[in-house]
């Protein structure tokens, strides 16, 4: 029964042996949890900055044809039909779409008979159009223009903008 009892207190030993160190190991806690980050509103967005104005344009407002201008390059007396021996002014406004810009542009003036030949072509002009400014064209024969009906195209910037007719008569 000696034997018995040893091995009754050998395994009651290690098993209090077991337990003491179960209970000397250290108890793991679980990792703290971190406090609430302090909500901070997100910045605002920066303002917008505003979109670039669009580049003023210019355009032809009107052309008028007659055989007299004046200082301001306007024709004095508007017709469609010349002598032939007039001097045949074009007479070209332009406007902006900004009125207080300015705003540089290409002109040009094509001058052909009723046949579709050409009379006179204007050398392209650059110009600083503004709103209710003028630039004028001009032709002329010393010999006089044959009679018959006649056509005037205004080009900007290469393109025919506006056209008018007129006729040559003794």
């Amino acid at each position: 029964m000696l034997i018995r009892n040893r091995t009754h207190y050998a395994v009651a030993a290690a098993l209090v042996a077991a337990l003491a160190l179960a209970g000397c190991k250290k108890k793991e806690e679980p990792a703290p949890t971190p406090p609430p980050a302090a909500e901070t509103p997100a910045p605002a967005p920066a303002p917008a900055e505003p979109a670039p104005a669009p580049a003023a344009t210019a355009s032809v407002a009107s052309v008028d044809l007659g055989s007299a201008i004046g200082a301001d390059k306007k024709v004095t007396a508007a017709a469609t039909s010349f002598k032939p021996k007039d001097t045949i002014y074009a007479s070209i406004s332009t406007s902006t779409s900004d009125p207080a810009a300015t705003v540089p542009t290409k002109l040009g003036a094509k001058w052909t008979f009723q046949d579709g030949q050409t009379v006179h072509e204007e050398p392209v002009a650059d110009v600083q159009a503004t709103n209710g400014g003028v630039t004028a064209f001009q032709i002329n024969s010393p010999k006089g223009f044959p009679e018959g009906k006649y056509k005037v195209e205004i080009t900007q910037d290469g393109n025919v903008v506006q056209t008018k007719e007129f006729d040559v008569k003794k």
